[in-house]
């Protein structure tokens, strides 16, 4: 059974959150992905009773919360875990700004106060990593721990939004066929260092069909306009405000070198390290199985199972 749920965040913005194994569904029999919820209805009132400790999950750019809907069926018979469509994303207003990491994490405060689900354990990739570890540094009181996923803490550049703007613009769009997609994406894409099917599904799920083919649910200005305001930034300052347990995780392959993820750990109060073999960027899609290990181990050491909530935001 899959819940949708409307929540405001930042400036009345209507944002779209996801839960993907209802209290009372068994992981696997949840139905499919958000795009194929008809006409997005069924939809729920925010934050029922749930004795379940929270889990929110932020996607990095190019995202949708339905990417994270294996996770949340792996986590839902011991946690509430659900995903939040980020503005810009999915299903969540897209409007022409503000994109900040200000807003951002106003969006996922008021997400976590509207559906009732602190203490929670934030797990962010990429971009929503960063929004989750500022979430904690701002809000401690609302989180009771944190994973990050393949995100850096040093500034990015202006070389870097270069690069993604070029990168944006090479895309075939529109697309023929969803098949067209994958392909594209698998192997065909410059960036893709060798194929990679888990890659070709996860751009796939960020399209949807138009008049003229396959295209992107959120427009490259809109993507661009996200990086913009971080991008020359650091946030080591802010990971040293964050008290609550946080666990730092990386592909060998991916973007977040070995000594950087170490350093972020050391400069975390309570930071932990993990990483996993043979999985680049998206790590939990690359590596399923290794990420579900990972992050059922954290959570079940550090926050525990339903009435043992541990962590700065809770006491057991």
């Amino acid at each position: 059974m899959i819940k949708r749920y409307e929540v405001r965040g930042a400036g009345g913005a209507q944002l779209v959150a996801w839960e993907y194994a209802a209290q009372g569904t068994l992981p696997g029999q949840a139905g499919d992905p958000a795009r194929t919820v008809p006409g997005d209805t069924g939809v729920s009132p925010p934050g029922p009773a749930d004795a379940r400790p929270g889990v929110l999950m932020l996607h990095g750019m190019l995202g949708r919360a339905s990417h994270w809907a294996a996770t949340a069926r792996r986590l839902a018979p011991h946690y509430r875990a659900l995903a939040l469509d980020q503005r810009g994303h999915g299903r969540s207003d897209k409007p022409d700004g503000p994109y900040t990491p200000e807003v951002y994490v106003a969006d996922v405060i008021a997400a976590i106060e509207q559906l009732g689900l602190a203490p929670v354990t934030l797990v962010g990739h990429s971009m929503g990593a960063l929004t989750a570890w500022q979430c904690a540094a701002r809000r401690p009181d609302l989180i009771a721990a944190v994973i990050i996923c393949d995100m850096r803490a040093s500034a990015v550049g202006e070389a870097g939004q270069r690069k993604w703007r070029d990168w944006l613009e090479s895309w075939p769009l529109p697309f023929a066929t969803l098949g067209d997609v994958r392909r594209w994406f698998t192997a065909g894409d410059s960036w893709a260092e060798r194929p990679n099917p888990a890659r070709g599904d996860f751009f796939a799920e960020v399209m949807e069909e138009r008049q003229d083919g396959w295209r992107p649910l959120c427009t490259p200005e809109q993507l661009l306009r996200s990086r913009d305001p971080w991008i020359g930034d650091a946030h080591w300052d802010e990971l040293a405000q964050v008290t609550c347990p946080a666990l730092v995780v990386r592909g060998i392959e991916g973007l977040l070198g070995r000594a950087e993820a170490q350093e972020m750990v050391r400069v975390l109060p309570r930071g932990r390290y993990a990483e996993i073999a043979d999985a680049g960027h998206l790590v939990p899609w690359d590596q399923p199985e290794a990420w579900y290990g990972t992050v059922e181990s954290f959570l079940r050491e550090e926050v525990g199972p339903a009435g043992a909530v541990l962590g700065s935001a809770g006491t057991a």
